[in-house]
């Protein structure tokens, strides 16, 4: 929720402003000091400021009537700051896959876009040990829009989380969470088991065998 929320302020600010309209196209500072009424010192300060935090990159040289100009984009990282429909999105492809597939094959399609996801993830766990192969899992959710940590409990091992990025589908399509499942498997290495809560307050949580 915090996330959600800064996010939100930081896209009603100036800076939030810049980024709009570099996602539109790579721009100088004279066409975003235009496009925002703003000097073009004011423009630098900002983009400086997003440069730092890795939101922006020089990315070129617009060539003028007096000398060139910089211009900028947007970096990779910028896209996760705009709001994303991928949970409703994956909801509804879940719906309309449920009604042709069983449930069986449902289960075993859930835990192949896993093992697909692990796929590309393999070799950065090639050689580690249980526990560092535990840590890059954790990380893998991170990027994937999850947040989870390690925990034992009653002599057994549990990955759990609060931030599902499947959490959209997952309530009525419980399956989703195989997917999660499968990937954690592949990249401990050892059988992992889906024990997610469900209902008014989720909750991710997979214990690892």
């Amino acid at each position: 929720m915090k996330d959600t929320a800064w996010r939100r302020r930081l896209l009603k600010s100036t800076r939030g402003k810049i980024l709009e309209l570099l996602r539109g196209k790579e721009r100088t500072v004279n066409e975003l000091a235009a496009a925002l009424r703003l000097t073009d010192n004011a423009v630098r300060a900002h983009l400086l400021s997003l440069e730092r935090d890795g939101l922006v990159k020089q990315s070129g040289i617009q060539h003028g009537f007096r000398k060139p100009h910089a211009t900028y984009a947007l970096t990779a990282d910028a896209e996760q700051i705009f709001p994303k429909a991928y949970g409703p999105l994956l909801d509804l492809v879940l719906t309309v896959i449920s009604q042709k597939l069983s449930p069986r094959e449902l289960r075993a399609a859930m835990h192949e876009v896993g093992r697909r996801v692990a796929d590309g993830q393999k070799k950065k766990v090639s050689g580690k040990n249980r526990e560092q192969r535990i840590q890059a899992a954790l990380r893998i959710l991170k990027d994937l829009g999850g947040a989870a940590n390690f925990s034992k409990s009653a002599g057994k091992d549990f990955i759990r989380g609060n931030g599902c990025p499947l959490a959209a589908a997952t309530a009525r399509h419980p399956e989703a969470c195989l997917i999660a499942e499968s990937l954690l498997s592949e990249i401990i290495g050892v059988p992992v088991r889906e024990r997610c809560v469900r209902g008014p307050a989720p909750s991710c949580c997979f214990e690892v065998h």
